[in-house]
């Protein structure tokens, strides 16, 4: 006798792969849910190309770089309904991301790369001079060009003061070093109050 197969018991599966991070499975979970309150209940063999098509344009209020990411983790979610025998193929392979929108301030990454000028940096350099804490923040951002919660996890043994260096975990739990300058390396060495 045939069952049919859901498209929350597929996402359920997916969801519970090994190796998944806790973290990738909330974000996940929070993108999946929109999606399953309306078709989660559908055989995953009935939805068409065109309903998932409806579905993505019906998320035009988000920003396209999250569209883009709700749309690549859909994508995820039915290629790995393909690997399990679920589906024969998916139903969105191939389908364009949707484009920046103008009208929303939206720009798509070829565009100019907006950065701090020297003026501007000078000012904020200036403004955090007087609390160590922050100084050593910024100049460590600004030089090393790490995330701020990248820095924020490090602990003192991780820094390799003598080559101005540290090792963070970045995404994916991937280990990288990030080096930094004289003047990073000065402003971090300040005491704190």
């Amino acid at each position: 006798m045939y069952i049919a197969v859901t498209l929350a018991t597929v996402a359920t599966q997916f969801l519970e792969r090994p190796g998944l991070s806790k973290t990738t499975r909330t974000t996940y979970e929070l993108v999946l849910l929109p999606l399953l309150k309306e078709y989660g209940s559908w055989s995953i063999e009935i939805i068409s190309r065109q309903t998932l098509i409806d579905y993505l344009l019906s998320l035009s209020h988000l920003k396209y770089t999250t569209h883009h990411k709700h749309q690549a983790i859909l994508q995820s979610l039915l290629n790995f309904a393909v690997e399990q025998g679920y589906l024969k193929s998916n139903p969105i392979r191939g389908l364009k991301q949707r484009q920046p929108d103008k009208e929303k301030g939206e720009h798509s990454t070829d565009e100019v790369i907006r950065f701090l000028t020297p003026e501007q940096l000078s000012i904020l350099y200036k403004t955090v001079a007087s609390d160590a804490r922050i100084n050593a923040i910024v100049h460590l951002l600004h030089r090393t060009g790490c995330r701020i919660s990248e820095l924020l996890a490090l602990n003192l043994e991780d820094v390799d003061l003598h080559r101005n260096k540290f090792q963070v975990i970045g995404k994916g739990n991937k280990q990288r070093w990030c080096f930094y300058s004289q003047d990073a390396s000065v402003a971090s060495a300040q005491p704190l109050d």
